[in-house]
């Protein structure tokens, strides 16, 4: 019974290429392509990214130039050396996504879903490996997981997604070899801005949110946003998806060169424990009783963000946040509904407390040596995580559970991480060349206890992860590069000895090509990586009253990927993906397990996404229109590779209309229709022994007005 939430497995290449290229090559910047037609705008406002620089006009299309996550500085993407995908706030309104998952679904790289639909977790899958728990960050800071409650994120409160694909750890320390998903908030505008948003979508959905912000009062230094949501979602599969939250926040810019913004966040969430589903009979049921079966948490945050530019070339960030999550769940277990109808059925609870204290200090400095600019990064942060988790298991009889009492806790667990990094980063640029260089190096401690047996263990190592890359930038805006990095993440599992497990480690080299020139509305990123991703905790059975495991071993996996995007001047966007990946379990303990492919890993998916805006001059003008087309190949259940998912297609597409374009009178107000699995494709996705259902049709509309 415990497995469900112990076991879960969150807590545990050029070929097909050539005609993808070809369709990406009529987006080619022409003149013959060019209207006269003027591009739809929205506001363009300052926004304050998670290292407190500011990127400005940069999330109001589709084809974004910039990206702090990945270098912690100001540089353009195509000037990077390794693969991005950025998502902007354009792109999310412009497909009407809903979530994370939705949100991400049509970059390169990424897979989703492969938990089938379950709103407890932000399931992001970058090159094969899940980075659910190890790849999740907000604002620069990592959202961390310890035994079972994870943050979750509330797109409407986000201004963009960056996924940086490979290893991070340089900068960031404790991330996932395959790469992380870096959270922009919303955070306070120069310019007024006011929108209020009302939701109804399939299966009950309704919600309201608003997103006030600009000068307090007259003030031309202080800013203000306050971004509030209310949500009450019954989704498919009798499963609910509830939340409610308020995130504000404040800035103070006594000067061009002095910043400090202060932020918080409170959300409460509900939904259920268990998405877990068996089948009886070829037909599919949840193992657990919606009567019953729910997952409330609660989770706030406050932290804040300043910048002070010296006049020597001197620029000193520092990110800090305080973090807490109250997870409380109950399931319970009807597998047995048919087979013994009458036999008693188990019940399960659970309980996690989780703080995070974090801070980020960074110092950077521009200088030039004769013919070669340098930027050079220096930074010391530090992260402290404490978590308390209880479980305990029960039983009832079928016809008592909706009166069926929660199970009392017998187990009580306690986690503390604590991890120390110092880094530093020089980017050089001479010429058309341009060179990243980084080291790091983490002092970590760990400790776990068994509160009731009064057992524990702890563990204190050192982790050095480094980065290099070159990149050379053609004058048309073609950047050929390679790079090489590495990567950690330390681990709170107990092994049969009664240790702490190693840290699983990672490594990458990639080679790519990015082009984008000048113009900001088109753009072209490929890559061809080899990753290398060793020590994954692996289940390996029970000592006593605790669950153990072991460091599984080595998957490796070889990848290429290509992404598109483009803007036309005549209103029509297009955003186009490729992925291919080749995983495989070269080293395990299970002998029997190297050569197969790692569990729920798809050999190719691909999506595309066209929006057309009509002309305001049309008799339709105020118009949008946008269809998109998503597909997954076949993978396996499970790393023994018995039996495979199946291959599946999606369509997507919504339709929008702003009033404003032929009534002034009704400036600001819009509506608009998307839909997501247009064909209502329910497949199942089974994942190392658990299968879960896939997420059906489901059509959001909402009536928006802006002033």
């Amino acid at each position: 019974m415990a497995f469900l939430f112990t076991r879960h497995p969150f807590c545990r290449m050029l070929q097909h290429s050539t005609a993808f290229f070809g369709l990406v090559a009529v987006w080619a910047p022409s003149a013959a392509l060019a209207q006269d037609t003027p591009v739809n705008t929205t506001l363009a406002p300052i926004v304050i990214t998670g290292a407190g620089q500011t990127i400005s006009e940069d999330n109001d299309t589709i084809v974004p130039t910039r990206a702090m996550s990945a270098l912690k500085t100001d540089t353009p993407l195509v000037e990077t050396p390794r693969s991005i995908s950025v998502v902007t706030r354009e792109e999310i309104e412009q497909r009407g996504a809903t979530d994370l998952i939705q949100a991400t679904r049509y970059s390169s790289g990424v897979n989703t879903g492969g938990f089938g639909f379950d709103p407890r977790f932000d399931q992001v899958y970058i090159r094969g490996i899940e980075t659910t728990t190890s790849g999740d960050f907000r604002d620069g800071l990592r959202q961390p997981v310890m035994t079972y409650g994870t943050f979750t994120t509330e797109i409407y409160t986000l201004d963009r997604v960056e996924v940086l694909k490979g290893p991070v750890s340089v900068m960031y320390g404790a991330a996932s070899a395959a790469g992380i998903v870096n959270k922009i908030s919303k955070l306070p505008l120069e310019e007024a801005h006011h929108e209020v948003e009302v939701q109804y979508g399939t299966v009950g959905r309704k919600q309201a949110a608003f997103d006030f912000g600009g000068p307090v009062g007259e003030s031309d230094d202080l800013f203000y946003r306050v971004v509030g949501l209310a949500r009450e979602g019954e989704t498919n599969n009798e499963i609910a998806d509830d939340r409610y939250l308020l995130q504000p926040s404040f800035s103070w810019a006594p000067t061009d060169s002095t910043k400090l913004t202060v932020y918080g966040l409170a959300q409460k969430s509900e939904g259920e424990a268990s998405a877990w589903t068996f089948k009886n009979d070829g037909k599919i049921f949840r193992v657990s009783d919606p009567d019953y079966d729910y997952q409330k948490v609660r989770q706030y945050q406050l932290g804040y963000q300043f910048e002070h530019e010296f006049e020597n070339g001197l620029t000193f960030r520092q990110n800090a946040r305080v973090s807490d999550l109250d997870l409380e769940a109950r399931y319970v277990d009807r597998t047995t509904m048919f087979s013994a109808p009458a036999a008693p059925w188990g019940t399960a609870a659970v309980t996690e407390d989780v703080r995070a204290y974090q801070i980020d200090n960074q110092l950077q400095a521009k200088f030039d040596t004769g013919a070669v600019s340098h930027t050079v990064l220096g930074g010391l942060d530090y992260t402290g995580v404490t978590s308390d988790f209880a479980d305990g298991y029960g039983s009832t009889l079928p016809e008592d559970i909706t009166s069926a009492p929660s199970p009392a806790l017998t187990g009580f667990t306690g986690n503390d991480l604590r991890q120390t990094g110092i880094y530093a980063q020089e980017q050089a640029e001479i010429g058309n060349w341009r060179f990243v260089g980084g080291l790091r190096y983490d002092w970590l401690h760990q400790e776990t206890t068994d509160k009731v047996a009064g057992t524990g263990a702890e563990k204190s190592e050192g982790a050095l992860s480094g980065q290099v890359g070159l990149l050379y930038l053609f004058d048309n805006g073609l950047a050929p590069y390679v790079s090489y990095g590495t990567s950690f993440v330390p681990s709170t599992q107990r092994s049969a000895g009664g240790g702490v497990l190693d840290p699983t480690e990672g490594r990458q080299v990639e080679a790519g090509i990015k082009y984008q020139p000048d113009g900001g509305n088109f753009s072209l990123s490929s890559a061809v990586y080899h990753l290398v991703e060793t020590g994954q905790p692996q289940y390996a059975g029970v000592s006593g009253p605790l669950y153990v495991y072991e460091n599984s071993g080595e998957n490796t996996y070889t990848g290429f990927e290509v992404e598109g995007r483009r803007a036309f001047d005549n209103g029509i966007s297009v955003i186009a993906a490729y992925t291919y990946t080749h995983g495989e379990i070269t080293d395990n303990l299970d002998g029997s397990l190297i050569g197969n492919t790692p569990t729920t890993t798809p050999r190719h998916t691909a999506s595309l996404w066209v929006n057309y805006d009509v002309p305001e001059d049309s008799v339709i003008g105020g118009l949008s229109i946008g269809g998109g087309v998503r597909a997954v190949s076949t993978s396996y259940t499970d790393d023994y590779n018995t039996a495979k998912n199946g291959g599946v297609g999606y369509l997507d597409a919504s339709l929008s209309y702003d009033f404003g374009a032929k009534s002034p009178d009704l400036k600001g107000l819009s509506l608009m229709v998307s839909a997501t699995n247009l064909a209502n494709r329910e497949e199942q996705v089974c994942n190392g022994g658990y299968c879960y259902f896939g997420q059906g049709r489901t059509v959001v509309g909402s009536l928006k007005y802006k002033w």
